[in-house]
């Protein structure tokens, strides 16, 4: 299913959930530029829990999903509570950013706002390594099946990792990013056929593409060492302070 976000409506979801949702964006194929049409819809955010479930005896859920079908597709909303999302910010986590910072918004908040506006301030030159561990998992996957899908992600992950060093900013949209750096010329040609069929063998020279992924993973390397991102993030008292206000106010 080729989504409209406009068409996602999740107030009927949101308002089931226990806590509050503080934010709710599309993830994974749709937001990468390569949904199939059978493709589920990865919808991910953040909530908050109250205060008295972080302050007794009792580990809280600080993770919540739910699934659910509309028209014979698979939605699936995984939420962290704001605290554990803001730590994964932190953690150099370039996967929970790109949710963050998801274009493709199906509920939103004040507090989604402020965390998209202080989301620059988190980046480093060190979530290259995000980008190499993560292109290095689907790259051995792809290896070893030969299936389209992984070898997508590899591509999308090096790229997406490649950009970011070289200009501060998080795109995760692959069809964006064959235009912003020197990517093989073949890529359009798998996104066309990934649209027809969620899994399948990619039709490739594997050599050629062992080739391209190395040239791309040197790339991702010394746009690293060139990056003008800092070495840590200089915000951790401004989304700590958010985080113990929005949590006050409930």
């Amino acid at each position: 299913m080729m989504i409209d976000t406009l068409d996602i409506d999740l107030a009927p979801v949101v308002a089931e959930q226990p806590d509050p949702v503080l934010f709710a964006t599309v993830s994974g194929a749709h937001l990468y530029g390569f949904p199939s049409r059978d493709s589920d819809v990865d919808l991910r955010g953040a909530h908050l829990l109250p205060a008295a479930d972080l302050v007794g005896l009792r580990d809280p859920d600080e993770t919540r999903s739910r699934m659910w079908e509309r028209d014979g597709v698979e939605m699936d909303l995984v939420t962290h509570d704001l605290r554990k999302f803001v730590r994964l910010m932190l953690r150099r986590n370039g996967y929970v950013l790109e949710q963050l910072l998801s274009p493709l918004v199906v509920h939103t908040t004040g507090t989604h706002e402020e965390l998209v506006a202080l989301a620059p301030s988190v980046l480093t030159s060190h979530h290259a390594h995000h980008y190499r561990g993560f292109a290095a998992t689907q790259s051995r996957l792809f290896e070893k099946s030969g299936e389209l899908k992984p070898l997508l992600y590899t591509f999308r992950v090096l790229l997406t990792g490649i950009h970011l060093m070289r200009s501060g900013e998080v795109q995760a949209h692959l069809p964006t990013l064959l235009g912003e750096v020197d990517a093989p010329a073949y890529l359009p040609e798998l996104v066309a056929a990934k649209a027809e069929r969620e899994r399948g063998p990619a039709d490739v020279d594997h050599l050629r593409v062992r080739s391209d992924v190395e040239r791309l993973q040197v790339m991702l390397d010394e746009a690293q060492q060139a990056s003008a991102l800092p070495q840590a993030p200089g915000v951790h008292d401004a989304l700590h302070d958010l985080v113990v206000r929005v949590r006050l106010q409930g």
